[in-house]
């Protein structure tokens, strides 16, 4: 629906964060804030819900206790979790939100937890690259 991808572009405005590109059919658009040390943050528009999603790095051959400290890792994020893609190379971070009822403070919410997450385990997630 044109109108909650619509609203979650006004929302990204209100919040001055800028999107740097934008597929209107697929309504995806991707965003920086380098401020919140956000790069290249999807943000997906999939009735019934929005994905943000970003790449955070590949995964090294330094893997042995990677895993299990990305769960231990998610257990204090507030929103969202660390993943990884199909083929376990890539550590994402990724948050689903519900569109129908999504405000600006929940969308807000998402995308500070992300800066959060990578000040708080950014240094530590890159001694495993």
């Amino acid at each position: 629906m044109k109108e909650n991808f619509e609203l979650i572009k006004q929302y990204l405005n209100d919040m001055n964060i800028p999107i740097i590109s934008e597929d209107i059919d697929e309504e995806i658009v991707v965003v920086d804030d380098e401020n919140l040390s956000i790069k290249n943050l999807i943000i997906d528009c999939e009735e019934p819900i929005v994905i943000l999603e970003q790449v955070i790095m590949k995964v090294s051959s330094k893997k042995d206790d990677l895993f299990e400290r990305l769960l231990q890792m998610n257990r204090k994020l507030v929103h969202g979790a660390f993943v990884l893609d199909e083929e376990s190379k890539i550590i994402l971070f990724r948050d689903t939100l519900q569109l129908e009822n999504i405000d600006k403070n929940e969308l807000e919410g998402s995308i500070q937890a992300l800066s959060l997450a990578l000040s708080e385990f950014g240094l530590e997630l890159l001694e495993y690259a």
